[in-house]
């Protein structure tokens, strides 16, 4: 699977834009504040419904616009054409079309094009906090299990509901009545717990297709250490440490099926009975900070090496490394699973990598279908590279001389109309 073309409306800094690719290795070179990271970032947006620089869609839509439009032709595994097309809205839903067709729901068109993006703050999935590990993990879900967005959505949804009637609890004013807001309650916390176990179960499921071939992969890239580990931390592991009495929980999240039939149907009663109590007891917290204390959103992936927490003990170069064997292993997943090579954006990583490092990523690069590549000046360009050239200051000229045109256009025909009315 490859694009063949990628066309922008009002996204970040393009008015728009229109590129031809091939297969191969393209890459998009200029100065920085061009917008070359804008155009792969539409890419990763296009194919998970999320950037990892931005945690909503108002940064990705050009200042003053109402909305961004994403398109993009691609060739599928049977050489077959499909158009794929997302708006971006300021205010109300995201939508999406299939070549052309009728509005559908972002979610029917997320995970469509497997896209893995390497950028030169990866290091930060190690280092920093637990938001960013749970971007990833969103992001993989989205590509690896077709429901997983959707549900995602849902979830958050529903966290923002429970959250403002956690608020409303606070201020209890002369005729409040607090009996049919905490029926609201239960019933949004029934909801909560519902879709935060269907994710909880999904990432698991995702973390445990990652384990083998993230502490493979980095061993290789290390010439041998065994040592790095992934570990899901789910959030709700915390109601088994306040009911230890009950192994249900924690017992079915940490087998090696977990997600599949293995797990029962009174397990998963039982799970939810034992978060529902749970809920019970920390209500009094929950409104005293109006926040869901509890679940996914508070979900993280430890990483670990040589048993320690490589966000505490590993080095920047452990950091990158551990990184970049847990986008490889990304990759490797869903070559595995959707039997199709996931299209690959290095985002100006060459001018932040060592010699060594450069060439491990370039070796990897090199063996798939479509890369995009941005960087500021050619000569960070590997040596016998072959490369599809673009231009993006040209392309940047070519946008301003649009919008003069349009300009020109308008201005004149503002005159003509005068003229008419004075006539």
């Amino acid at each position: 699977m490859y694009l063949t073309r990628l066309a922008l409306d009002d996204f970040r800094s393009w008015q728009n834009l229109l590129i031809d690719v091939t297969p191969g290795i393209t890459v998009l070179y200029g100065a920085n504040g061009l917008g070359k990271t804008n155009i792969v970032e539409a890419i990763e947006v296009l194919a998970t419904g999320t950037s990892h620089r931005a945690h909503s869609t108002i940064p990705l839509i050009r200042a003053g616009q109402q909305k961004a439009t994403i398109r993009a032709n691609v060739i599928n595994n049977d050489e077959s054409q499909t158009t794929y097309e997302i708006s971006l809205a300021a205010k109300g839903a995201n939508r999406a079309r299939i070549n052309g067709g009728k509005s559908v729901y972002m979610r029917d068109v997320v995970g469509q094009i497997p896209v893995v993006a390497f950028a030169p703050d990866d290091q930060q999935l190690v280092t920093q906090d637990p938001s960013l590990r749970r971007s990833f993990i969103n992001q993989a879900g989205a590509l690896l299990n077709p429901d997983y967005y959707a549900i995602l959505q849902q979830y958050m949804q529903v966290a923002k509901q429970r959250v403002a009637l956690l608020k409303t609890l606070q201020h209890q004013d002369e005729g409040f009545d607090i009996s049919a807001t905490l029926q609201n309650l239960e019933i949004w916390t029934g909801q909560f717990i519902e879709l935060g176990l269907r994710l909880t179960l999904a990432r698991e499921q995702i973390i445990h297709q990652l384990a083998e071939p993230f502490t493979r992969i980095y061993s290789r890239l290390t010439s041998g250490d065994t040592s790095a580990r992934i570990i899901y931390a789910p959030s709700f592991e915390e109601v088994q440490e306040q009911t230890p009495q009950e192994s249900t929980f924690q017992g079915s999240y940490h087998q090696e099926t977990v997600g599949s039939e293995d797990i029962t149907e009174h397990d998963i009663q039982s799970i939810k009975a034992n978060i529902s109590e749970h809920f019970r007891r920390i209500y009094a917290g929950e409104v005293a900070r109006g926040q869901n204390l509890i679940g996914p959103h508070r979900d993280d992936v430890l990483i670990e090496l040589h048993g320690f927490s490589a966000k505490e003990y590993a080095s920047n170069g452990e950091a990158w490394t551990l990184a970049l064997a847990l986008k490889m292993a990304l990759c490797e997943v869903l070559e595995q699973q959707l039997q199709s090579e996931p299209i690959i954006i290095l985002d100006d990583v060459f001018a932040q990598l060592d010699m060594n490092r450069r060439e491990q990523i370039m070796e990897f690069a090199q063996q798939k279908t479509q890369v995009f590549i941005t960087m500021a000046a050619l000569r960070d360009l590997p040596d016998g590279m072959e490369a599809q050239l673009i231009d993006v200051e040209r392309c940047a000229q070519e946008q301003i001389a649009s919008q003069h045109d349009e300009m020109m256009h308008l201005v004149a025909n503002m005159v003509k109309q005068k003229s008419q009315e004075q006539a």
